[in-house]
C-alpha cells in the first residue's frame, strides 16, 4: 500500500524511519520544485538513494534537510544499483545530526537555491582557510549554493558551513535567485568583476603575499613585491583570478630560489586549492 504526504508535517528522518521499522521494500520519491529524489529501501533498509548528482549516503543526507516538498512511497519498486552499506540507525542519526545543524544553518541561509554574493566592504586584509578560498573564486552573483557546491565537489550542506562563516564575517550575503544579478558578461571581462568581487580577489593578493613572507621570512622584497602590485593592476583592469594565480607561479619561483624547493612545497600546498580550475 502506497502512502504520501508533505515534508512540511514530517520530515525526512521520520518519514524514513516510520517505514522502515515494518521492513518494507520499495521506493521513496521526494519532490521539491524541480528537484526529486530517490531513496530505495529493501525489507526495510536503506539500500540506494539519489538526488541530482549526489548518491548513496550523501544524497540520504541531502533529502534530510529538506523542509518542504512531497513524499510519496512506493511498495514493491526495488533498485538495481546498491550505494549505502551502513545501517539505518546509523544514517538516520547522522541524518537528524545533520537537520538539527541546518536549523542553526538556515537563520542564514534559507536553501540550497539561495545565491551567495559579496557585500560592500573595504579591501582590509582578511584570513580565509583554503576551503574559503576554494569557494570564494566561485562566487560570481549567480550560482547558488548547490551550484557551487558542485563547482567546489563537495555537498550542499558542507558548502552552507562554510559560507555561514563568510556571512557572519560580512564578507557575503544571501539573495533570492529573483534578486540576485542578471547575467552578466563572459567571467574575467572588466564588466564581471567590478566592486565587490575585485576587491575579494585583492585581498587574495594580499593573502599570497603574506604567506610568501611567512615562507621567506622577510618582508618587502622585489621578487615578491613586483608581482603582487602587477596582480593588483590586472584585477583592477578586470582580468579576474587568473591575476591570482599567476602571482602564485611566480611567488612560488622566488621561494624556491631563495629558500629552496621544501620551502616552495609548503607554499604550494597552501595554495593548492586557489590553483583548481575555476568550474
Amino acid at each position: 500500500m502506497s502512502f504520501q504526504g508533505s515534508i512540511q508535517e514530517l520530515p525526512v528522518p521520520d518519514i524514513i524511519q516510520l517505514v522502515s521499522v515494518s521492513g518494507k521494500t520499495g521506493l521513496f520519491t521526494l519532490i521539491r520544485g524541480t528537484e526529486r529524489g530517490q531513496i530505495f529501501l529493501k525489507n526495510g533498509q536503506m539500500v540506494h538513494a539519489k538526488i541530482g548528482e549526489l548518491s548513496g549516503e550523501e544524497a540520504i543526507y541531502a533529502l534530510a534537510i529538506w523542509s518542504s516538498g512531497d513524499f510519496q512511497f512506493t511498495p514493491g519498486e526495488e533498485s538495481d544499483a546498491v550505494t549505502i552499506q551502513k545501517s539505518n540507525t546509523s544514517l538516520l542519526m547522522e541524518s537528524a545530526r545533520r537537520l538539527d545543524e541546518w536549523k542553526v544553518l538556515s537563520r542564514k541561509i534559507p536553501g540550497v537555491e539561495y545565491v551567495p554574493a559579496f557585500l560592500p566592504r573595504d579591501a582590509e586584509p582578511v584570513t580565509l582557510s583554503p576551503l574559503e578560498w576554494n569557494l570564494v573564486i566561485r562566487i560570481d552573483g549567480r550560482k547558488s549554493v548547490e551550484e557551487i557546491a558542485r563547482g567546489t565537489g563537495t555537498s550542499s550542506f558542507e558548502t552552507a558551513k562554510i559560507l555561514y562563516g563568510l556571512i557572519t564575517a560580512g564578507l557575503v550575503e544571501m539573495r533570492s535567485r529573483d534578486a540576485a544579478r542578471p547575467p552578466a558578461p563572459s567571467p574575467g571581462s572588466a564588466a564581471a568583476l567590478l566592486g565587490d568581487e575585485k576587491k575579494i580577489l585583492m585581498i587574495l593578493c594580499t593573502r599570497v603575499k603574506q604567506e610568501a613572507e611567512i615562507a621567506i621570512g622577510e618582508s618587502n622584497l622585489p621578487g615578491v613585491e613586483r608581482p603582487y602590485k602587477q596582480a593588483l593592476t590586472e584585477i583592477d583592469r578586470g582580468r579576474g583570478v587568473e591575476a591570482v594565480r599567476d602571482l602564485i607561479r611566480q611567488t612560488e619561483k622566488t621561494i624556491s630560489s631563495m629558500r629552496g624547493p621544501a620551502k616552495m612545497k609548503s607554499f604550494q600546498d597552501k595554495m593548492s586549492l586557489v590553483m583548481q580550475p575555476k568550474a
